[in-house]
């Protein structure tokens, strides 16, 4: 029972979090271009999330995203 109303109370603060201090980006791609930003990604060794930041970060001329 405890570890219920943890489980609830980080989720409760995850999505607490999220509207406080994270802001979605929508980004639709083809299916296909999904399958090549996965690759590249795979190949960099990072997940795509963190992948497109850092390609954003790099033409804003900022050092790597980190998370």
């Amino acid at each position: 029972m405890a570890d219920e109303k943890r489980k609830e109370t980080k989720a409760q603060y995850d999505i607490r979090y999220a509207k406080e201090k994270l802001k979605r980006i929508p980004l639709d791609v083809k299916k296909e271009e999904y399958d090549e930003i996965k690759a590249a990604a795979d190949a960099a060794g990072e997940k795509v999330n963190t992948f497109i930041k850092n390609a954003i970060w790099q033409r804003m001329g900022k050092e790597e995203y980190r998370q």
